[in-house]
């Protein structure tokens, strides 16, 4: 075997459900990487085994990039997939260490089976392995805080040898939790919230209300760009956008109601998306507002947005900061200028109300304008990305 011919892949949250649950969920894992492999270009052979998934590739570092973007992967390591005997191993470990020059190291392994499985221990490994490793670098052990850890995996019937780890999202397999329809815009925080419920195990149905002459130049053009973004980490997950044409009740809000209108209108999207989910088969809604960070999203407001449907309201960014969704939204590529103008912004009145009554904001709206809002999202067009 080649000293770097496999992905070792660790899975996400779920470790600690039962078999049958763990079985399925490692199936949806796996399928989603191969996905993924296939839409970067990347070849490779994913495999189930044990508690890990393995991917036998010729490229195992742009693999485990790949892989390390899925929901539910929680780990990938470049390994030398070799022959579970403490010479080879240990050979294995001397090559890969030819690569790097760190000052410092550790080993950390394990043998796992029964004692029969093989002639030496899983203290063998560390010492012979350490030791080979130090001669080939000159570099020194240290266990607390090691510039280069070389982890090494030994089972009955093959041994995995790596140098490198990638971090995963962890999380769960997109579509094991259901569906969800994910109000999204061309901002930042949407995005990231739709995101969060992928890596939760939700498949996540974007819908775009189109605000028409009240949104930007830009407004379509960048969540759309946002959703091919986020596509790439959800393979097999529809992620298309379900487009409301919402110039409508959005006219509507902004010619009848004052101080309240901004609360109006996230009600209306709110029941527009509430339409999409019930025709697209999602047990709720989520959005990307976060507690305080506008005036619509204090907690008193919150209340009454949420009065106007009935399935469940997520928040994932609920208690998160903004230079934190920032930052994530950075890591995600989902980051955009943020001063280009959203929309919403040209319907804001001058003193938006902070503290509404759910009595105050009804009474406020035209007649059967949350009905408006509803068939404006049954009648949502699928568009593609």
């Amino acid at each position: 075997m080649n000293a770097t011919d496999a992905v070792l892949l660790g899975h996400g949250d779920f470790g600690a459900k039962s078999s049958a649950v763990r079985t399925k969920m490692a199936e949806r894992v796996a399928s989603d990487v191969e996905a993924a492999l296939d839409a970067a270009g990347v070849d490779g052979d994913v495999e189930r085994r044990w508690s890990r998934i393995v991917v036998r590739t010729a490229s195992p570092t742009a693999a485990a990039r790949v892989a390390a973007t899925i929901p539910g992967v929680s780990f990938a390591r470049p390994a030398a997939a070799v022959a579970p005997e403490l010479d080879v191993i240990c050979d294995a470990a001397r090559r890969l260490a030819t690569a790097y020059d760190e000052p410092t190291y550790a080993v950390d392994s394990d043998r796992i089976g029964p004692d029969d499985a093989h002639d030496f221990s899983n203290r063998d490994i560390k010492e012979k392995a350490g030791r080979v490793i130090g001669e080939q670098t000159g570099a020194s052990v240290d266990l607390d805080e090691p510039d280069r850890t070389y982890r090494i995996e030994v089972r009955r019937g093959e041994a995995f040898v790596a140098a490198e780890r990638f971090e995963g999202p962890g999380g769960l397999p997109v579509g094991s939790q259901g569906r969800v329809a994910v109000l999204v815009s061309g901002g930042l925080d949407s995005p990231v919230a739709l995101w969060r419920m992928l890596r939760r195990g939700c498949e996540a149905i974007p819908v775009y209300v189109d605000l028409g002459r009240y949104g930007g130049a830009d407004h379509r053009a960048r969540a759309f760009e946002v959703l091919r973004t986020l596509a790439e980490r959800a393979p097999r997950a529809d992620l298309r956008p379900r487009v409301v044409d919402g110039e409508g009740f959005v006219e509507q809000g902004v010619e009848a109601v004052g101080e309240t209108r901004m609360l109006s209108l996230r009600r209306a999207m709110l029941a527009a998306a509430e339409a999409v989910a019930e025709r697209d088969g999602a047990h709720s809604v989520a959005t990307g507002e976060a507690l305080g960070q506008k005036s619509s999203q204090t907690g008193a407001n919150l209340a009454v947005t949420d009065a106007a449907v009935a399935l469940p309201v997520h928040r994932p960014l609920l208690t998160a900061d903004k230079p934190m969704i920032v930052a994530e939204a950075r890591d995600l590529g989902t980051y955009t200028d943020a001063t280009l103008p959203a929309g919403c912004d040209r319907v804001a009145p001058a003193h938006p109300e902070t503290n509404a009554s759910l009595d105050a904001v009804v009474a406020a709206e035209p007649p059967d304008f949350l009905a408006i809002a509803r068939e404006a999202g049954a009648s949502a067009s699928i568009r593609s990305l």
